[in-house]
Order: C-alpha cells, then sequence, then structure tokens
C-alpha cells in the first residue's frame, strides 16, 4: 500500500496486516451495526459555515480539559486489548499521546498495567495527562484497591463507563468464533485476576446493578474528578450532573452495544443544553476521522474529543510512531480546517459556524430559495 494519507489508510492498513480475528474484534459492532455506521454518517449531516476575510496566519489548537491543559482537543479514547494490534501496546500508545501534548484514558482492560503506563509517559513529558476508565467490579473492593492505584500512579480522572451491564451482541465476532488469545493478560488487576483466562475474565465481572448512587460512592472513596462516559439523553445527563459528575462523555461504545442508539453527534447537542449552566464540561467520541468532524464537535459545543479506533489502527501501522502519524494527521487536518472556515482557536468555534444539511429539494419545497 502507498503511505496513509488519512485515517481511513490506517484502517486498510490495519485490516491487511492484522490477524483477521484481531482486526475483527476492533472494527465490528453491535448486531447489524446500523450505530456503528451512523457514528460516521451522521457527521455528514452537518455542514460547515465558513468566515472569509479573518486573519488566519496563526492557529491555536490549545485548550484544557477539566482544569489541565493539552495543546490538542483531540484526546485518545480508552480501549482494551492494544497488544493484539502491537507488541507494546498502551506503552507505544501512551508515548504518542505525551509527545502529542493531549489527554490518554487507560482502559481497566488494558495489557499494560496503569503503573507501567505511567512511567512511559512521564519518560516522554512528565506532566502529560492521564486519566483512567474505570468497569465497577462486582466486588466493591476490586474497584477500590483499583482506584487508589489509579491515585497513586498519578492519573487525573476517574472515567466512569455506564453503558455496560451487559456486553452487546457482535455478530462478526459470534460467527467467527473469536477468543482472546492466551497471551493476553490485563496488566490492571490484580494476581487473582490475571491468573483467569483472558475470555473468563474480560468484561465478565462488571457490576449490573450499578447506579446513580455507585457515583456517590465513588467520589466517596477518591478526590479525583469522576467522567461518565456513555450518556446519551439529556434527563441521564441532568441526573450525572446532579449525582456530582465534573464531566461527561457522549459515547454510544463505538457502536458496540446497544445497535439503533443514537450516533453521538446526534446525542450531543441536548446533552449541552442539559448541562447549560453547569461546570460540567461535555466530550465526545464515535466515528470522528477527519478534523472537519472535531470541528463540528467543537462547535456544538464539545469541549474535546476522543478518538478510538483510529488509535488502535495508528498502532499497527507502526507502533508508538504509527499513532504519532495517526495524531499528527488529524490535527492538520483540524488545522486546515479551523484556517478556512475562520477561526484561529478552540475557543471561537462556536455553533453558529454549523448548521444541519437541509437537501435542496426540502428547502425548494418550504420556499427557502
Amino acid at each position: 500500500m502507498s503511505k496513509p494519507v488519512c485515517l481511513d489508510d490506517y484502517e486498510a492498513y490495519a485490516r491487511q496486516k492484522m490477524e483477521a480475528p484481531h482486526f475483527g474484534f476492533f472494527c465490528t459492532g453491535a448486531e447489524d451495526e446500523v450505530t456503528l455506521r451512523r457514528n460516521k454518517e451522521a457527521y455528514n449531516e452537518l455542514i460547515i459555515r465558513p468566515r472569509v476575510m479573518v486573519n488566519v496566519k496563526d492557529i491555536d489548537l490549545s485548550t484544557s480539559i477539566l482544569g489541565q491543559p493539552i495543546k490538542t482537543p483531540i484526546c485518545i479514547a480508552p480501549t482494551s486489548n492494544h497488544r493484539l494490534a502491537h507488541p507494546e501496546a498502551e506503552k507505544a500508545t501512551v508515548r504518542a499521546s505525551a509527545a502529542h501534548g493531549t489527554c490518554f484514558c487507560l482502559s481497566s482492560y488494558s495489557n499494560c498495567g496503569m503503573e507501567t503506563v505511567m512511567n512511559e509517559a512521564t519518560k516522554v513529558d512528565p506532566n502529560s495527562l492521564q486519566w483512567f476508565q474505570l468497569y465497577v467490579d462486582r466486588d466493591r473492593k476490586v474497584t477500590e484497591q483499583m482506584v487508589r492505584r489509579c491515585e497513586k500512579a498519578g492519573f487525573k480522572a476517574i472515567v466512569l463507563t455506564v453503558d455496560l451491564p451487559t456486553l452487546g451482541r457482535r455478530l462478526t465476532e459470534e460467527r467467527a468464533g473469536f477468543k482472546l488469545p492466551d497471551f493476553i493478560r490485563f496488566g490492571n488487576f490484580q494476581d487473582e485476576h490475571s491468573g483467569r483466562g483472558p475470555n473468563r475474565h474480560f468484561g465478565y465481572d462488571v457490576d449490573a446493578s450499578l447506579n446513580w448512587k455507585d457515583v456517590a460512592w465513588l467520589k466517596s472513596i477518591t478526590k479525583l474528578p469522576i467522567v461518565v462516559k456513555g450518556v446519551l439523553r439529556g434527563d441521564d445527563a441532568a441526573l450525572a450532573v446532579q449525582h456530582g459528575a465534573q464531566g461527561i462523555i457522549v459515547s454510544n461504545h463505538g457502536g458496540r452495544q446497544l445497535d439503533h442508539s443514537p450516533a453521538s453527534i446526534e446525542a450531543l447537542p441536548e446533552i449541552i443544553e442539559a448541562v447549560r449552566g453547569t461546570s460540567v464540561e461535555v466530550y465526545v467520541d464515535g466515528g470522528i476521522r477527519h478534523g472537519s468532524d472535531v470541528f463540528k464537535a467543537l462547535a456544538l459545543g464539545a469541549r474535546a474529543v476522543f478518538l478510538g479506533r483510529p488509535i488502535i489502527y495508528g498502532l499497527a501501522y507502526n507502533g508508538e510512531e504509527g499513532v504519532k502519524q495517526v495524531l499528527s494527521q488529524i490535527n492538520k487536518d483540524l488545522t486546515t480546517t479551523m484556517t478556512l472556515a475562520g477561526c484561529t482557536s478552540i475557543d471561537k468555534i462556536t455553533r453558529d459556524y454549523v448548521a444541519p444539511r437541509i437537501p435542496l429539494s426540502v428547502r425548494l419545497l418550504a420556499g427557502k430559495l
């Protein structure tokens, strides 16, 4: 293949390079994959309304999340099993993230332990920003121990995933009889967990009884800010605020859980409206492949976006350097979009820069032309 020039090219390369079942693990969605497709397609339902005659000589991508400065609003989403893409797994990914000055969110089910990942990040940049994604275990002692380790290691926020009371059905995986290979281990679990076979443990100890009271419990055992991940409704966003969340990630788990749920970008405006007037920050993931997608999400009110699958594809392409290339490409794309749209900084990307794409025939019938 020729040199990748966009994020879709990295996906095509990963499809060729990775073992088919391993690639399938990352690329598949739930059931008929309607939501998986909608996550990308929904961005095409928005148009960008550019300003002209603006001095765009200097473009600034820097921003902050939960008071922590980052050089770009494009962060790395929590994904499990990076070792399926590259032997260095999350170590390579976090080094690339630290080099780009952005936030890396480590999955509970990472292959490298949180302490190892943090050590790799600080080698690159002692001030680099890492968050930790948490599933609440049925054994609360396991969760509490993990939170304590997270604090000690230096993570700056807990990202509580709330959309996985059970695993969604992924028919592609079922047809292939996919199982995690024996070399996969989950580095964040204590000995009694890491000794289990990977397929027995992966996702099976997540507590299906999780409810909003557990956010209060989590806040009682840590002073780290809590970000709730997996919210798609305004009323749930309001409850997250009510129970003390400092951030919300609008997410449908990459279309891997409930099929026919809204695309993340479709749900974003409702969440933004629900938290209006509060200090709660809103982020979004799912379907982002272009700088223009990032621009649209920021214009709708997201503070930052989180990138999942493309990071894995970059990792498969060339390890740490591949992830750096993916981050460089989409940040370059965002810079180009901002330049052409007439925006010089992230805080100047406002709601009036985007509008719904209305088909010409509808506009004609409505007398808009």
